[in-house]
Protein backbone atom coordinates (compact mmCIF):
# COMPACT_ATOMS: atom_id res chain seq x y z
CA UNK A 1 0.00 0.00 0.00
CA UNK A 2 1.29 3.33 -1.04
CA UNK A 3 1.44 5.87 2.14
CA UNK A 4 2.69 9.19 2.84
CA UNK A 5 2.63 10.47 6.49
CA UNK A 6 1.31 13.91 7.61
CA UNK A 7 3.39 15.29 10.87
CA UNK A 8 1.96 18.12 12.98
CA UNK A 9 4.57 20.28 14.69
CA UNK A 10 2.87 23.45 14.32
CA UNK A 11 2.28 23.90 18.44
CA UNK A 12 3.66 26.77 20.76
CA UNK A 13 4.32 24.21 23.85
CA UNK A 14 3.83 27.34 26.06
CA UNK A 15 3.75 24.73 29.10
CA UNK A 16 7.36 23.97 27.49
CA UNK A 17 8.29 27.96 29.35
CA UNK A 18 10.80 28.01 26.42
CA UNK A 19 11.51 30.11 23.26
CA UNK A 20 12.61 26.93 21.51
CA UNK A 21 9.30 25.40 19.51
CA UNK A 22 7.87 22.36 21.59
CA UNK A 23 8.99 19.23 19.05
CA UNK A 24 12.73 20.72 19.05
CA UNK A 25 13.31 19.99 22.35
CA UNK A 26 15.17 16.71 23.01
CA UNK A 27 14.48 13.14 23.84
CA UNK A 28 18.43 10.88 24.02
CA UNK A 29 19.93 13.98 22.02
CA UNK A 30 17.45 14.53 19.41
CA UNK A 31 14.47 16.47 18.53
CA UNK A 32 11.12 14.82 19.86
CA UNK A 33 10.51 15.59 15.85
CA UNK A 34 12.93 13.15 14.67
CA UNK A 35 11.91 10.52 16.91
CA UNK A 36 8.43 10.84 15.66
CA UNK A 37 9.73 11.11 11.70
CA UNK A 38 11.72 7.74 12.37
CA UNK A 39 8.50 5.80 13.95
CA UNK A 40 6.93 6.99 10.83
CA UNK A 41 10.11 5.87 8.20
CA UNK A 42 9.14 2.50 9.27
CA UNK A 43 6.54 2.47 6.84
CA UNK A 44 8.91 3.65 4.18
CA UNK A 45 6.36 6.36 3.07
CA UNK A 46 6.38 7.73 -0.49
CA UNK A 47 6.45 11.32 1.16
CA UNK A 48 6.70 12.76 4.58
CA UNK A 49 5.14 16.72 4.78
CA UNK A 50 6.26 18.27 8.67
CA UNK A 51 3.38 20.88 8.98
CA UNK A 52 5.11 24.01 10.90
CA UNK A 53 3.46 26.82 12.87
CA UNK A 54 5.42 28.29 15.62
CA UNK A 55 9.24 28.79 14.90
CA UNK A 56 8.51 27.28 11.50
CA UNK A 57 12.09 27.73 9.80
CA UNK A 58 13.75 26.17 12.90
CA UNK A 59 11.17 23.24 12.78
CA UNK A 60 11.80 22.70 9.05
CA UNK A 61 15.38 23.01 9.56
CA UNK A 62 15.08 20.14 12.08
CA UNK A 63 12.90 17.99 9.69
CA UNK A 64 15.18 18.54 6.51
CA UNK A 65 18.74 17.76 8.23
CA UNK A 66 17.29 14.04 9.58
CA UNK A 67 15.93 13.94 5.45
CA UNK A 68 16.60 16.01 3.04
CA UNK A 69 13.34 15.35 0.68
CA UNK A 70 10.88 16.25 3.41
CA UNK A 71 8.29 18.26 2.64
CA UNK A 72 7.13 21.17 4.91
CA UNK A 73 3.77 23.17 4.97
CA UNK A 74 3.30 26.67 7.11
CA UNK A 75 -0.27 26.66 9.50
CA UNK A 76 0.40 30.62 10.17
CA UNK A 77 -2.53 30.53 12.29
CA UNK A 78 -3.18 27.33 15.25
CA UNK A 79 -6.90 26.69 14.52
CA UNK A 80 -6.91 23.50 15.52
CA UNK A 81 -5.90 20.12 14.13
CA UNK A 82 -8.06 19.74 11.28
CA UNK A 83 -6.96 23.22 9.79
CA UNK A 84 -3.13 21.89 10.56
CA UNK A 85 -3.55 18.52 8.55
CA UNK A 86 -5.63 20.94 6.03
CA UNK A 87 -2.18 22.74 5.40
CA UNK A 88 -0.79 19.42 3.73
CA UNK A 89 -2.66 19.30 1.14
CA UNK A 90 -1.48 21.69 -1.60
CA UNK A 91 2.19 19.11 -0.80
CA UNK A 92 0.14 15.80 -1.38
CA UNK A 93 -1.51 17.54 -4.72
CA UNK A 94 -2.47 14.55 -7.23
CA UNK A 95 -1.44 11.83 -4.38
CA UNK A 96 -3.87 9.00 -4.54
CA UNK A 97 -2.54 6.63 -1.84
CA UNK A 98 -3.01 6.93 1.83
CA UNK A 99 -1.95 9.27 4.50
CA UNK A 100 -1.28 8.33 8.35
CA UNK A 101 -1.20 11.79 10.60
CA UNK A 102 0.87 11.93 13.19
CA UNK A 103 2.74 14.40 15.93
CA UNK A 104 5.65 15.63 16.21
CA UNK A 105 5.49 15.50 20.11
CA UNK A 106 4.26 12.22 20.39
CA UNK A 107 7.52 10.52 19.56
CA UNK A 108 7.43 6.83 20.59
CA UNK A 109 4.42 5.48 18.44
CA UNK A 110 5.82 1.82 17.72
CA UNK A 111 6.53 0.16 13.94
CA UNK A 112 4.79 -2.77 15.01
CA UNK A 113 1.45 -0.16 15.72
CA UNK A 114 1.90 1.95 12.60
CA UNK A 115 1.67 -1.50 10.26
CA UNK A 116 -1.48 -2.52 12.48
CA UNK A 117 -3.09 0.79 11.12
CA UNK A 118 -1.83 0.08 7.87
CA UNK A 119 -3.30 -3.67 7.76
CA UNK A 120 -6.62 -1.87 9.55
CA UNK A 121 -6.77 0.09 6.51
CA UNK A 122 -7.59 -2.68 4.27
CA UNK A 123 -10.82 -3.26 5.91
CA UNK A 124 -11.89 0.13 6.98
CA UNK A 125 -12.03 4.02 5.23
CA UNK A 126 -10.53 5.27 8.53
CA UNK A 127 -8.96 3.60 11.26
CA UNK A 128 -8.41 5.86 14.65
CA UNK A 129 -5.56 4.55 17.26
CA UNK A 130 -6.37 4.43 20.49
CA UNK A 131 -5.30 3.43 23.93
CA UNK A 132 -6.66 2.18 27.13
CA UNK A 133 -5.73 4.27 30.43
CA UNK A 134 -6.96 4.07 34.14
CA UNK A 135 -6.89 7.83 33.82
CA UNK A 136 -8.07 9.26 30.63
CA UNK A 137 -8.11 12.85 31.93
CA UNK A 138 -8.82 15.29 29.27
CA UNK A 139 -8.34 12.89 26.42
CA UNK A 140 -10.82 12.14 23.33
CA UNK A 141 -13.29 9.52 24.21
CA UNK A 142 -13.51 6.89 21.66
CA UNK A 143 -17.17 5.79 21.39
CA UNK A 144 -17.11 2.14 20.16
CA UNK A 145 -19.67 -0.38 18.76
CA UNK A 146 -17.95 -3.50 18.04
CA UNK A 147 -15.19 -2.63 16.53
CA UNK A 148 -17.07 0.01 14.68
CA UNK A 149 -15.65 3.32 15.78
CA UNK A 150 -18.82 5.33 16.68
CA UNK A 151 -17.59 8.85 17.12
CA UNK A 152 -14.83 10.69 19.13
CA UNK A 153 -16.06 12.94 21.74
CA UNK A 154 -13.66 15.72 22.90
CA UNK A 155 -13.72 15.88 26.73
CA UNK A 156 -14.70 19.79 26.44
CA UNK A 157 -17.76 18.25 24.67
CA UNK A 158 -18.00 14.80 26.33
CA UNK A 159 -20.99 14.55 28.56
CA UNK A 160 -20.26 12.20 32.14
CA UNK A 161 -20.94 8.84 30.82
CA UNK A 162 -18.74 9.11 27.73
CA UNK A 163 -16.15 10.52 30.48
CA UNK A 164 -16.65 7.47 32.10
CA UNK A 165 -15.04 5.61 29.20
CA UNK A 166 -11.59 4.91 29.35
CA UNK A 167 -10.96 3.92 25.28
CA UNK A 168 -8.64 7.13 24.65
CA UNK A 169 -8.08 9.13 21.09
CA UNK A 170 -4.17 9.16 20.29
CA UNK A 171 -4.63 11.88 17.48
CA UNK A 172 -2.88 9.22 14.97
CA UNK A 173 -5.18 8.73 12.30
CA UNK A 174 -4.78 7.15 8.72
CA UNK A 175 -7.18 7.80 5.73
CA UNK A 176 -6.76 7.57 1.63
CA UNK A 177 -5.05 11.11 1.33
CA UNK A 178 -8.10 12.16 -1.01
CA UNK A 179 -10.72 11.19 1.26
CA UNK A 180 -8.94 12.56 4.53
CA UNK A 181 -9.11 16.24 2.93
CA UNK A 182 -12.07 15.86 1.83
CA UNK A 183 -13.17 15.13 4.96
CA UNK A 184 -11.63 17.68 6.61
CA UNK A 185 -13.30 20.65 4.12
CA UNK A 186 -17.01 19.29 6.06
CA UNK A 187 -15.32 19.88 9.53
CA UNK A 188 -17.13 22.81 10.91
CA UNK A 189 -16.14 24.94 14.38
CA UNK A 190 -19.29 24.18 15.93
CA UNK A 191 -17.77 22.90 19.29
CA UNK A 192 -17.01 24.06 22.77
CA UNK A 193 -13.07 24.89 21.50
CA UNK A 194 -14.21 26.51 18.47
CA UNK A 195 -11.84 24.98 16.58
CA UNK A 196 -11.37 22.37 13.61
CA UNK A 197 -11.53 19.28 15.30
CA UNK A 198 -9.65 16.68 13.33
CA UNK A 199 -11.60 13.69 15.31
CA UNK A 200 -14.72 15.23 13.37
CA UNK A 201 -14.01 13.24 10.48
CA UNK A 202 -14.92 10.05 11.67
CA UNK A 203 -18.96 11.17 12.39
CA UNK A 204 -18.67 13.06 8.97
CA UNK A 205 -17.18 9.54 7.30
CA UNK A 206 -20.34 7.85 8.90
CA UNK A 207 -22.65 10.51 7.64
CA UNK A 208 -21.46 9.67 3.87
CA UNK A 209 -21.61 5.74 4.62
CA UNK A 210 -18.07 4.99 5.20
CA UNK A 211 -16.66 2.99 7.61
CA UNK A 212 -14.44 3.63 10.39
CA UNK A 213 -12.67 1.73 13.36
CA UNK A 214 -9.82 1.82 16.22
CA UNK A 215 -7.00 -0.25 17.13
CA UNK A 216 -5.47 -0.30 20.53
CA UNK A 217 -2.16 0.38 21.59
CA UNK A 218 0.32 0.53 24.97
CA UNK A 219 -0.56 3.92 26.59
CA UNK A 220 2.91 4.62 27.02
CA UNK A 221 3.31 4.84 22.78
CA UNK A 222 0.78 7.65 23.16
CA UNK A 223 2.98 9.38 25.55
CA UNK A 224 2.16 13.49 24.56
CA UNK A 225 4.72 15.61 25.85
CA UNK A 226 3.36 19.21 26.59
CA UNK A 227 5.71 20.11 29.28
CA UNK A 228 9.35 19.92 30.95
CA UNK A 229 8.37 17.37 33.63
CA UNK A 230 6.39 15.23 30.96
CA UNK A 231 10.33 15.56 28.73
CA UNK A 232 11.80 14.08 31.58
CA UNK A 233 9.46 11.41 31.73
CA UNK A 234 10.13 10.43 27.89
CA UNK A 235 13.35 10.55 28.41
CA UNK A 236 13.17 8.36 31.43
CA UNK A 237 10.70 6.11 29.38
CA UNK A 238 13.40 5.87 26.58
CA UNK A 239 16.47 5.13 28.44
CA UNK A 240 14.41 2.66 30.17
CA UNK A 241 13.61 1.15 26.65
CA UNK A 242 17.29 1.28 25.25
CA UNK A 243 18.78 -0.43 28.73
CA UNK A 244 16.71 -3.12 28.60
CA UNK A 245 16.96 -3.79 24.83
CA UNK A 246 20.61 -3.50 24.91
CA UNK A 247 20.69 -6.54 27.36
CA UNK A 248 18.39 -8.71 25.61
CA UNK A 249 20.72 -7.94 22.80
CA UNK A 250 23.77 -9.39 24.42
CA UNK A 251 25.32 -6.45 25.81
CA UNK A 252 26.94 -6.16 29.98
CA UNK A 253 25.54 -3.36 31.53
CA UNK A 254 27.42 -3.55 34.94
CA UNK A 255 24.51 -0.74 36.31
CA UNK A 256 22.11 -0.20 33.97
CA UNK A 257 20.43 2.57 35.73
CA UNK A 258 23.64 4.72 35.22
CA UNK A 259 24.29 4.73 31.74
CA UNK A 260 22.58 6.82 29.29
CA UNK A 261 22.15 6.43 25.49
CA UNK A 262 21.58 8.22 22.70
CA UNK A 263 18.58 8.09 19.41
CA UNK A 264 21.02 6.01 17.12
CA UNK A 265 23.05 4.18 19.85
CA UNK A 266 24.54 0.85 18.14
CA UNK A 267 26.51 -1.08 20.53
CA UNK A 268 27.58 -4.98 19.32
CA UNK A 269 27.35 -7.95 21.08
CA UNK A 270 29.55 -8.64 24.31
CA UNK A 271 30.49 -5.29 24.62
CA UNK A 272 31.35 -4.33 27.71
CA UNK A 273 29.46 -0.93 29.58
CA UNK A 274 31.11 -0.27 32.71
CA UNK A 275 28.78 2.21 35.34
CA UNK A 276 28.41 6.30 34.04
CA UNK A 277 28.66 6.11 30.59
CA UNK A 278 26.91 8.78 28.52
CA UNK A 279 26.40 7.34 25.01
CA UNK A 280 25.88 10.93 22.69
CA UNK A 281 24.53 10.50 19.10
CA UNK A 282 26.62 8.79 15.92
CA UNK A 283 28.44 6.27 18.27
CA UNK A 284 28.87 2.91 16.62
CA UNK A 285 30.92 0.59 18.82
CA UNK A 286 31.78 -2.96 17.89
CA UNK A 287 31.20 -6.39 19.69
CA UNK A 288 34.04 -6.99 22.40
CA UNK A 289 34.65 -3.73 22.85
CA UNK A 290 35.14 -2.42 26.81
CA UNK A 291 33.61 1.02 27.58
CA UNK A 292 35.01 1.75 31.35
CA UNK A 293 33.32 4.12 33.85
CA UNK A 294 32.32 7.65 33.17
CA UNK A 295 33.56 7.95 29.95
CA UNK A 296 31.62 10.38 26.95
CA UNK A 297 30.95 8.87 23.54
CA UNK A 298 29.93 11.10 20.99
CA UNK A 299 29.63 11.14 16.45
CA UNK A 300 32.50 8.23 17.05
CA UNK A 301 33.31 4.53 16.03
CA UNK A 302 34.78 2.14 18.32
CA UNK A 303 36.12 -1.27 16.46
CA UNK A 304 35.92 -5.00 18.15
CA UNK A 305 38.67 -5.47 21.01
CA UNK A 306 39.11 -1.77 22.04
CA UNK A 307 38.97 -0.58 25.61
CA UNK A 308 37.91 3.26 26.11
CA UNK A 309 38.59 4.75 29.59
CA UNK A 310 37.94 5.12 32.68
CA UNK A 311 37.08 9.07 31.94
CA UNK A 312 37.66 9.10 28.50
CA UNK A 313 36.10 10.97 26.13
CA UNK A 314 35.64 10.15 22.30
CA UNK A 315 34.22 13.46 20.19
CA UNK A 316 33.03 13.10 16.72
CA UNK A 317 34.75 12.06 14.44
CA UNK A 318 37.05 9.47 16.35
CA UNK A 319 37.71 6.21 14.79
CA UNK A 320 39.28 3.53 16.62
CA UNK A 321 40.86 0.59 15.07
CA UNK A 322 40.41 -2.78 16.31
CA UNK A 323 42.41 -3.69 20.06
CA UNK A 324 43.04 -0.14 20.80
CA UNK A 325 43.41 1.54 24.15
CA UNK A 326 42.48 4.82 24.97
CA UNK A 327 42.90 6.07 28.89
CA UNK A 328 42.13 7.46 31.74
CA UNK A 329 41.29 11.53 30.97
CA UNK A 330 42.44 11.07 27.18
CA UNK A 331 40.40 12.68 24.61
CA UNK A 332 39.91 12.27 20.92
CA UNK A 333 38.87 14.52 18.12
CA UNK A 334 38.21 14.00 14.65
CA UNK A 335 41.38 10.99 14.68
CA UNK A 336 41.88 7.61 13.52
CA UNK A 337 43.84 5.77 16.38
CA UNK A 338 45.02 2.44 14.18
CA UNK A 339 44.67 -1.35 15.43
CA UNK A 340 46.95 -1.84 18.74
CA UNK A 341 47.75 1.95 19.10
CA UNK A 342 47.45 2.98 22.98
CA UNK A 343 46.42 6.39 23.85
CA UNK A 344 46.48 5.77 27.80
CA UNK A 345 47.01 8.80 30.01
CA UNK A 346 46.28 12.28 30.23
CA UNK A 347 46.85 13.32 26.47
CA UNK A 348 44.66 15.11 23.54
CA UNK A 349 44.84 13.90 20.12
CA UNK A 350 42.90 16.03 17.36
CA UNK A 351 42.27 16.14 13.99
CA UNK A 352 45.58 13.69 13.65
CA UNK A 353 45.97 9.52 12.78
CA UNK A 354 48.00 7.41 14.92
CA UNK A 355 49.58 4.40 13.44
CA UNK A 356 49.20 0.79 14.73
CA UNK A 357 51.12 0.09 17.10
CA UNK A 358 52.36 3.23 18.52
CA UNK A 359 52.28 4.57 22.16
CA UNK A 360 51.29 7.90 23.44
CA UNK A 361 52.88 9.08 26.08
CA UNK A 362 51.14 10.78 29.16
CA UNK A 363 50.39 14.25 28.74
CA UNK A 364 50.67 14.45 24.97
CA UNK A 365 48.95 16.80 23.06
CA UNK A 366 48.57 17.74 19.58
CA UNK A 367 48.82 21.31 18.84
CA UNK A 368 45.71 21.44 15.67
CA UNK A 369 44.79 25.05 16.47
CA UNK A 370 46.57 28.40 15.22
CA UNK A 371 43.70 30.35 16.51
CA UNK A 372 42.38 30.57 13.10
CA UNK A 373 42.95 27.21 11.24
CA UNK A 374 43.25 23.41 12.41
CA UNK A 375 46.10 21.48 11.57
CA UNK A 376 46.66 17.80 10.95
CA UNK A 377 49.08 15.38 13.30
CA UNK A 378 50.67 11.89 11.23
CA UNK A 379 52.06 9.77 13.52
CA UNK A 380 53.51 6.51 11.70
CA UNK A 381 53.21 2.98 12.67
CA UNK A 382 55.04 1.72 16.07
CA UNK A 383 55.92 5.16 16.98
CA UNK A 384 56.95 5.96 20.93
CA UNK A 385 55.89 9.50 21.61
CA UNK A 386 57.71 10.52 25.11
CA UNK A 387 55.47 11.33 27.78
CA UNK A 388 54.47 15.24 27.86
CA UNK A 389 55.19 15.50 24.16
CA UNK A 390 53.77 18.70 22.82
CA UNK A 391 53.08 18.41 18.94
CA UNK A 392 52.78 21.33 16.78
CA UNK A 393 50.82 20.48 13.49
CA UNK A 394 51.03 20.33 11.14
CA UNK A 395 53.68 17.45 11.28
CA UNK A 396 54.65 14.45 10.93
CA UNK A 397 56.38 11.38 12.65
CA UNK A 398 57.77 8.47 10.47
CA UNK A 399 57.14 4.75 11.32
CA UNK A 400 59.32 3.55 14.20
CA UNK A 401 60.66 7.01 15.15
CA UNK A 402 60.29 8.56 19.19
CA UNK A 403 59.90 12.17 20.08
CA UNK A 404 61.96 12.58 24.67
CA UNK A 405 59.59 13.23 26.82
CA UNK A 406 58.85 17.25 27.30
CA UNK A 407 59.81 17.57 23.77
CA UNK A 408 57.88 20.90 21.41
CA UNK A 409 58.23 19.03 18.03
CA UNK A 410 57.55 21.57 15.47
CA UNK A 411 59.04 20.05 12.27
CA UNK A 412 58.62 16.45 11.02
CA UNK A 413 60.69 13.51 12.49
CA UNK A 414 61.69 11.16 9.64
CA UNK A 415 61.26 7.34 9.76
CA UNK A 416 63.51 5.41 12.79
CA UNK A 417 64.97 8.65 14.18
CA UNK A 418 64.57 10.16 17.73
CA UNK A 419 63.45 13.49 18.43
CA UNK A 420 64.43 16.22 21.11
CA UNK A 421 63.59 19.27 21.13
CA UNK A 422 63.95 21.05 24.90
CA UNK A 423 66.26 23.67 26.12
CA UNK A 424 69.33 21.92 28.02
CA UNK A 425 69.24 21.66 31.86
CA UNK A 426 71.24 24.48 33.57
CA UNK A 427 72.06 23.77 38.04
CA UNK A 428 72.70 26.47 39.07
CA UNK A 429 74.39 25.61 42.47
CA UNK A 430 72.97 26.94 46.13
CA UNK A 431 70.44 29.21 44.34
CA UNK A 432 67.62 27.42 45.52
CA UNK A 433 68.58 28.37 48.91
CA UNK A 434 68.83 32.10 48.02
CA UNK A 435 65.97 32.33 45.69
CA UNK A 436 63.81 30.97 49.02
CA UNK A 437 65.80 33.50 51.57
CA UNK A 438 64.62 36.31 49.04
CA UNK A 439 61.45 35.38 48.87
CA UNK A 440 60.74 34.89 52.55
CA UNK A 441 62.52 38.04 53.24
CA UNK A 442 60.38 39.88 50.99
CA UNK A 443 56.99 38.65 52.52
CA UNK A 444 57.89 39.61 55.69
CA UNK A 445 58.87 43.37 54.78
CA UNK A 446 55.30 43.51 53.17
CA UNK A 447 53.86 41.97 56.35
CA UNK A 448 55.54 44.48 58.85
CA UNK A 449 54.47 47.17 56.64
CA UNK A 450 50.74 46.02 56.52
CA UNK A 451 50.66 45.75 60.03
Amino acid sequence: MSISLIVLAAGQGTRMKSDLPKVLHQIAGAPMLVHALRAGSALSPDRTVVVTGHGSEAVAAAATDYDPDILTAHQATQDGTAHAVAQAEAALAGYEGDAIVLYGDTPFISEETLHRMVEARTRHDVVVLGFDTADPGRYGRLVMSGDRLEKIVEFKDADDSTRAITFCNSGVIAASAPMLFDLIRAVTKDNAAGEYYLTDIVGIAHDRGLSATAIACAEAETMGINSRAELAVAEAAFQARARAAALDDGITLTAPETVHFAYDTVLGRDTIVEPNVVFGPGVTVESGATIRAFSHLEGCHVSRGAIVGPYARLRPGAELAEDTRIGNFVEVKNALIGEGAKVNHLSYIGDASVGEASNIGAGTITCNYDGVMKHRTEIGARVFVGSNTMLVAPVKLGDESMTGSGSVITSDVPEGALAIARSPQANKPGMARKLFEMLKSRRAKQAKEAG
